[in-house]
């Protein structure tokens, strides 16, 4: 544990990371640096990654003198860290004219300590389900193709298993091939938002590129229960999943979804059947619900209207229908979620709190997932038109604010299964 600050980081550009013990490493929320606590660094979790932000400089404290000042030996590092952890604080560094936009990842602080690698995050989450230490690349490869072979002429399982497990190493994916868990069910390859930071799509002209592809097909319901049944009887803790990083928005395919829906049910009444969306079609989640739809997990950058619009930029829905499709589950007595994008300075500041505790209290709210927010920082702000993040209370004090006031709502980064749900939702999961 650490004892006292840890050093800055940074790169040469070669791909080597050096430390800096001139400077204490520091945190950046909104536009600003802020020092951070020591019992906010933690060891860099099992399948973190660090990466170069070339173009610019890191902030850290003078050792000496206390104040901060930049790090002009190299350019600027930050770490990915891996699901089941939230990032407390982004990287400080100033950017350069010059430097090209950040692609579609966490930048969360990073620093060194004795021989160690820091970040400035918590872990959220108690469930296993996407360990680093988890995956058997050979016991992957030979799931993939007993899968392939098992459902020879599914397109869904084609691309899920060549595109998303093999190409993109997808951890929902890969667990599939594993015969466990969550099962990905992606749907749709429309979309009826544009948002800015969209993972399977982005336009020409802009300047970054989507990190994976985007499904080009439309899956039929016969598709989707000739594999999802099985695993629903099969898998430990099974859970079925619309709605994936690789497609659009699965409500655009909810005659389908509803379709499916109804067969899986004839098969079995195991598990549970989740949607993650966008929340824009409130009547389609009640088309869903009245068949058995178990959970929905409705994604946002922010609790507030005019911070959720120019990033989303929705088509045909407004800010108040993901509402909506939220107290729809609910009033079906359903699991309601919300994978709530974190970004230090934005989502921790007090107009944000404000607006969250109305959120939990209008929808009655289960639960917050607490993701890390794929996106260049700067390139963020920029396009949502944000200067002035408001006074801001730090994600850790958010955090418990929001629990004290409401214990019922619980936290972590994944879809509980239906056994947590219903049962002892704080059980030991870590020993599936």
């Amino acid at each position: 544990m650490l004892t006292e600050s840890p050093y800055i980081l940074y790169s040469d550009g070669q791909g080597n990371i050096f430390e800096d013990t001139s400077l204490y490493a520091v945190g950046r929320a909104g536009w600003d640096a802020y020092p951070v606590e020591i019992e906010d660094w933690i060891e860099l979790p099992e399948g973190g990654n660090l990466y170069e932000l070339p173009g610019r400089r890191g902030i850290g404290i003078d050792v000496l003198t206390g104040d901060m000042r930049l790090c002009e030996k190299g350019w600027a590092v930050a770490a990915f860290i891996p699901p089941a952890y939230t990032g407390l604080f982004i990287a400080a560094y100033e950017t350069l004219p010059d430097a090209p936009t950040l692609p579609l990842f966490c930048y969360t602080a990073a620093a060194w300590h004795n021989d160690t690698f820091y970040v400035a995050g918590v872990r959220i989450e108690d469930d296993i389900r996407q360990e680093a230490a988890g995956y058997d690349e050979a016991k992957i490869a030979a799931g993939t193709k007993d899968m392939l072979a098992a459902y020879p002429h599914n397109r869904l399982v084609k691309h899920l298993m060549e595109n998303c497990c093999m190409t993109y190493t997808c951890p929902a994916a890969r667990n599939l091939s594993l015969g466990r868990w969550e099962c990905p069910v992606p749907m749709s390859p429309a979309c009826n938002a544009n948002c800015i930071g969209c993972v399977s799509f982005q336009p020409q002209e802009e300047s970054i590129t989507s990190p994976q592809d985007r499904l080009t097909f439309k899956p039929s319901a016969e598709e989707v229960v000739e594999f999802t049944v099985p695993h629903l009887m099969n898998a430990p803790y099974p859970l079925i999943s619309f709605g994936q990083g690789c497609e659009g928005e699965p409500l655009l395919m909810w005659e389908t979804i509803r379709e499916a829906i109804i067969e899986i049910r004839k098969h079995t009444d195991k598990g549970s059947i989740n949607i993650n969306t966008n929340g824009s079609k409130p009547d389609a989640v009640k088309a869903l619900c009245e068949v058995g739809l178990n959970s929905i997990r409705v994604s946002t950058n922010s609790a507030r209207k005019h911070i959720y619009t120019p990033y989303y930029r929705p088509n045909n829905y407004q800010f108040e229908d993901i509402v909506e499709s939220l107290k729809v589950m609910r009033s079906y007595g359903g699991w309601a979620s919300i994978n709530y994008f974190v970004f230090p300075g934005m989502t921790d500041s007090v107009e944000e709190y404000e607006a969250l505790r109305k959120l939990i209290i209008d929808t009655d709210l289960n639960m917050i997932q607490w993701r890390n927010f794929n996106i260049d920082p700067d390139w963020y702000l920029g396009q949502i038109g944000v200067t002035d993040t408001g006074e801001i209370m730090g994600v850790k004090q958010l955090q418990q604010l929001i629990k004290e006031e409401f214990p019922h709502v619980k936290y972590g980064y994944f879809n509980p299964p239906i056994e947590r749900i219903k049962g002892d939702y704080n059980k030991d999961f870590a020993h599936y």
